[in-house]
């Protein structure tokens, strides 16, 4: 039996340790959602599939050394690419493109948060490795495959067959696959992880060739759709009310909506931001949801400052930050105001330097502005109190009036807190992400507090309208059932995951007192008219797929950079419409005319959307700005 077994050719026995490696990775390791037998079974055979495709090229290597060289390297290859996607899915619940590998720049400012996310028995991936070098090695001769020709042709046409197969069934399981991959686990679950990295090599390549081709024909279409679509003529009835008043703008880290007005331990999360909700110089917007993508914090920025969404794929901030922007620094600098952020990070991070430049900045105070030793500093680096202690003094030296923008550090994973920083104790749960999140969000809003304190001590509070806004989520699927203990659910829906995209924002005038809560949908991508509008300037012919918060003339949608969208009274995602008040599917089947006229509200906004979000890929991947001369429309 034994010389039996050695007689199997070394890259059929690579193929089966390493499919059934991937697939207990895919199944038990990625949290793929499966919803029916079809799924399941793709699921199973396209590790298989992958692994012999590569495997079996190694028949065509004569030589026996080569040929247990080429194995050896290509099975540690694809379990170093698994390892790399399952370390970046626990963060991110995500995978790799191609766009991210050029981010490796970040990986030195991660730290610790990297080496939360590595977990021992992942030395469990290189098991199959460690055979087939010991097997190459020691039993070369015969594992080896000596094919004639035909042999050869046979296993080559044999990959291919099993791949076509698996495409045919991942088409019939998900119609228009590839011409609909918003998400990017919809791919790995139908074409396996390896495919869908040769994918994503095609995407990139044809996204660069876009900018090349780009001569500006693209732009009357888009103008129409903004003519008809974006009320871009119109103004609110708070066009004006902080017309020369400095702009303070928080990114706030990582927070979400689900921490304000709510207690953990009996202790109340955000007790200065709870009150703000109350105060009658702040508009609170208890239905602002991020758009942000694979970019996180820098995709907000991007939102924010350009009202374009980011791309679906790596971050805008590090793809295009050469490209041309009509962005609001720019606009601003036009109408005398001085614009800059302020942020203890390096410049580099994100690759600033270069993309704030792009967005008409003048100037970045980075970790050199800042005195930072280990005593104040914290995970990311400089904890948020003496970060906006330290603000204050940059603030009051900047020329007036100022567009800043502020970026806080503390609460972000793993959500790191000394001991005497915190107020509140830890949640108890499953997860240690959410655990430690409470005493950190805690902490930001203490800081944010003496901010407020430190801007009327210096003159700087009557003269300014402050902006407090989260900038992503903090807390990701990977931690649903420790979520669904906080919340008291039985299980974290789909819809109750789009829920928990919202985050906080905060609009506080100074002696306006009409402020109230707002619940009407909005997002991030209406950040850049809702300011200008505010500050009394005109921006009629710009492009930007966001609304003035404060107008009653607005789209009545807020996309999610993979497809999914709210309304006022829908939610769309993973395929399915849900009633936003109950959380119920609204079934297509139904016979009911009310039922019917719901589904087709959410298939005609998908179609909206989908167009929104290709426009603005456009406007992105074709440098489409380049080719219009905004200051001689105005």
């Amino acid at each position: 039996m034994k010389q039996e077994i050695n007689k199997i050719p070394l890259f059929i026995l690579a193929t089966i340790l390493f499919g059934i490696k991937t697939y207990l990775v895919y199944r038990f390791m990625f949290s793929i959602d499966l919803e029916n037998m079809m799924q399941e079974i793709i699921l199973l055979i396209n590790p298989f599939v992958s692994g012999f495709l590569i495997f079996a090229l190694s028949v065509w290597i004569k030589k026996p050394q080569r040929q247990m060289k080429y194995l050896r390297y290509t099975i540690l290859i694809g379990t170093l690419i698994i390892f790399a996607n399952l370390v970046f899915y626990r963060s991110f619940t995500d995978f790799i493109t191609i766009p991210q590998l050029f981010q490796a720049s970040n990986a030195a400012d991660l730290g610790s948060s990297i080496l939360t996310l590595i977990k021992p028995y992942d030395i469990l991936l290189f098991v199959d490795v460690v055979i087939i070098w010991f097997i190459s090695r020691k039993q070369s001769a015969q594992v080896v495959a000596h094919y004639p020709k035909s042999g050869k042709v046979f296993a080559l046409a044999m990959s291919f067959v099993l791949l076509a197969g698996n495409f045919f069934l991942a088409e019939m399981e998900r119609p228009q696959l590839f011409t609909r991959a918003f998400d990017r686990e919809y791919l790995v679950k139908n074409i396996g992880l390896f495919n869908y990295h040769i994918y994503d090599i095609a995407t990139q390549a044809k996204a660069k060739t876009q900018r090349v081709f780009a001569d500006g024909n693209e732009l009357p279409e888009i103008q129409k759709y903004m003519d008809e679509n974006m009320a871009r003529n119109t103004t609110s009835e708070l066009f004006g009310v902080a017309e020369g008043k400095n702009v303070i703008f928080i990114n706030a880290e990582s927070i979400q909506s689900f921490v304000i007005n709510n207690d953990v331990n009996g202790e109340p999360i955000t007790p200065f931001l709870n009150a703000l909700t109350k105060d009658k110089d702040t508009f609170y917007f208890e239905n602002f949801y991020h758009q942000t993508e694979q970019g996180k914090t820098s995709d907000s920025e991007f939102l924010v400052e350009n009202s374009l969404y980011p791309l679906s794929r790596g971050a805008v901030f590090f793809t295009h930050g050469q490209n041309e922007y009509n962005a609001m620094p720019e606009i601003l600098g036009e109408n005398g105001y001085y614009s800059s952020v302020v942020h203890a990070n390096n410049k580099s991070f994100w690759n600033r330097d270069q993309m704030y430049q792009s967005l008409g900045f003048d100037h970045y105070y980075g970790e050199e502005s800042f005195e930072i030793t280990e005593e104040n500093s914290v995970g990311w680096g400089l904890k948020d109190k003496p970060f906006f202690e330290q603000s204050t003094d940059i603030l009051q030296r900047m020329e007036k009036p100022f567009y800043t923008k502020l970026i806080t550090l503390t609460n972000h994973f793993p959500f790191e807190l000394d001991e005497e920083d915190r107020s509140i104790e830890p949640y108890d749960s499953n997860s240690n992400t959410l655990n430690n999140f409470f005493p950190t969000v805690r902490y930001m809003d203490e800081s944010i507090e003496l901010f407020f304190d430190e801007l009327k001590r210096t003159g700087l509070y009557e003269d300014s309208i402050i902006v407090i806004m989260g900038d992503h989520y903090g807390i990701s699927a990977n931690h649903n059932k420790a979520m669904s203990q906080y919340l008291g659910k039985e299980e974290i829906t789909p819809y109750d995951h789009i829920q928990l995209q919202r985050v906080p924002l905060f609009i506080h005038i100074p002696g306006f007192g009409k402020g109230e809560i707002k619940s009407e949908i909005a997002g991030q991508i209406d950040m850049k008219p809702t300011l200008l509008n505010l500050l009394g300037i005109k921006n009629n012919q710009d492009i930007q797929f966001g609304n003035d918060l404060f107008s009653k003339q607005r789209k009545d949608f807020i996309a999610l950079r993979n497809g999914s969208f709210i309304t006022d009274e829908y939610i769309y995602t993973n395929d399915t419409c849900y009633n936003k008040k109950t959380g119920e599917p609204v079934e297509k089947n139904q016979e009911e005319d009310e039922s019917k006229e719901t589904s087709n509200a959410c298939d005609l906004i998908r179609k909206q959307v989908g167009k929104e979000l290709d426009y603005s890929d456009d406007l992105i991947y074709g440098d489409l700005f380049r080719f219009i001369d905004f200051k001689k429309n105005k």
